[in-house]
């Protein structure tokens, strides 16, 4: 069993399609990387990894392998949950993978708070906005909003997620504020990137959907806010970015007898026998510091 050391460093690898990467995530060098996955293909005598300049791939052998390590990582994992579960005070690494915008905004400013509880809990917060495979890169549990597809993850509802629309006092006074969801067309409205052009507002009658066009779109949702500052143009955006900005004045809540449809902030991790112990103080923690359904966020907008 010499050989297990190596296996997280093979799913690592593999999870991150790097080896750079994998060694920036295991904190590294990748020539410490690059020698324990040599050293395990020697052992074994065989090649799990096609590598070249420009890209890495795995072979035959090195699908079958990685199919199994990540079985014996989940079982080393719950083996681990079991004996946690057992100790009077949660303790150990907590590995935490969140969405870059919400992970910096309200997950890190919570950290501190929490270890203050809970100082036999270590804590390791990945932020980045791609999906991951949570039992390949070692995480106990992920944030995630939005639709969750993978049945095989357990999840847990933290907070809903709202949006509104948004606009500086300075854009208002400038291009005058819609009065319907009609009137957005005579408007600069900003959006994510690659997503839908039509907003649909939630009134007392059918829901009324608007085709929006602009002149800026951007793949971040904090880099949306700035430019709704800086009254750039008009934009729908998550009241967990735009809260603090809508109960200053510095934004201005426009049509807000309609709503716009809502999300939901999930906590999931993979199925256990065993929940341990530092997940279930976290998630318990981290609902209570949200607000459970009227996140701190939202108290003065809606």
């Amino acid at each position: 069993m010499e050989d297990f050391e190596a296996i997280p460093v093979f799913v690592t690898v593999v999870e991150s399609n790097s080896f750079s990467s994998a060694a920036r995530k295991l904190g590294v060098s990748k020539s410490a990387v690059s020698k324990r996955i040599t050293q395990l293909e020697n052992r074994l005598g065989v090649r799990l990894l096609h590598r070249t300049t420009r890209r890495m791939s795995l072979t035959e052998a090195g699908k079958s392998y990685y199919g199994l390590a990540v079985k014996a990582l989940a079982f080393a994992k719950e083996a681990e949950d079991m004996v946690t579960q057992q100790q009077s005070k949660p303790q150990g690494r907590l590995r935490i993978h969140a969405p870059m915008a919400f992970g910096r905004l309200h997950i890190a400013p919570l950290i501190p708070k929490f270890l203050e509880h809970y100082s036999g809990i270590h804590i390791d917060l990945i932020m980045e906005d791609r999906v991951v495979d949570l039992v390949a890169g070692g995480f106990d549990v992920a944030i995630r909003t939005g639709d969750l597809p993978d049945s095989s993850m357990i999840a847990r509802q933290l907070a809903p997620l709202h949006s509104v629309l948004c606009a500086s006092p300075e854009y208002v006074v400038r291009k005058g504020k819609p009065n319907s969801p009609a009137q957005l067309i005579e408007h600069n409205c900003l959006l994510r990137s690659n997503s839908v052009k039509e907003w649909t507002f939630l009134g007392p009658g059918e829901p009324e959907v608007v085709q929006v066009s602009g002149n800026y779109q951007v793949n971040n949702s904090e880099a949306l806010h700035e430019a709704v500052l800086q009254g750039a143009g008009i934009s729908r955006l998550p009241t967990f970015i735009a809260g603090p900005d809508l109960s200053t004045g510095r934004l201005t809540h426009l049509l807000s007898s309609y709503q716009m449809p809502s999300k939901t902030l999930y906590s999931i991790f993979p199925e256990r026998q065993h929940l341990p112990a530092k997940v279930r103080v976290f998630l318990d923690f981290a609902v209570e510091h949200f607000g459970r359904n009227k996140p701190y966020w939202d108290w003065e907008i809606f």
